[in-house]
């Protein structure tokens, strides 16, 4: 259990971190894309939390979850938020909470964009991945993966939608040559 206290503890610095970071760099869209993106994230973020609720109150455990599958589940959160954050950082101040296009917006094709379109949603998935298995918990890790999975989906697809507006025959010749989530997969 010390590892899903532990795992908890960053989720936590995880959030303060983000949310600090997006107030701090607000932007007024030229145009809004958003279409309740961002609020499918919060709902997969309050989802998440009555999950791990749930696992410390030691329902759906999962049997013969070794102390190794928990502390791998600390290894991927860390991982995944650090590729989360190297892909906020090349976004630099086009880096918002909501799906919009900025003045004088450019299609970042740099650093972990240059293989994945979506590598901020792709080290988000991977550290709620690790954060069911850092609690040994089938309800927890089910509430951290699938209500994000369902919001990453929905959220590339508005924002897809938006930057092929924008960037038209350059958002396709990139589409083209990268993948969303998964190098050389999806």
């Amino acid at each position: 259990m010390l590892s899903a206290w532990v795992v908890t503890a960053v989720l936590g610095g995880w959030w303060l971190i983000e949310i600090s970071y997006l107030r701090r760099r607000s932007t007024a869209p030229s145009r809004s894309w958003d279409k309740g993106s961002s609020r499918a994230w919060d709902v997969a973020h309050g989802i998440q939390l009555v999950g791990m609720l749930v696992g410390f109150l030691g329902v759906g455990g999962i049997d013969g979850a070794s102390a190794g599958v928990q502390v791998s589940g600390l290894g991927l959160v860390l991982a995944g938020i650090t590729i989360r954050w190297k892909a906020i950082y090349t976004l630099g101040k086009l880096f918002t909470g909501r799906v919009q296009i900025q003045e004088g917006h450019i299609l970042v094709r740099s650093g972990p964009y240059s293989r994945l379109r979506h590598p901020a949603y792709a080290g988000s998935l991977i550290a709620h991945l690790g954060i069911g298995l850092a609690f040994a918990n089938w309800w927890t890790l089910a509430s951290s993966v699938l209500p994000y999975l369902v919001a990453v989906i929905y959220r590339i697809h508005v924002e897809e939608t938006a930057l092929e507006a924008a960037f038209g025959p350059a958002y396709e010749e990139y589409a083209r040559t990268t993948r969303r989530l998964v190098p050389w997969v999806y």
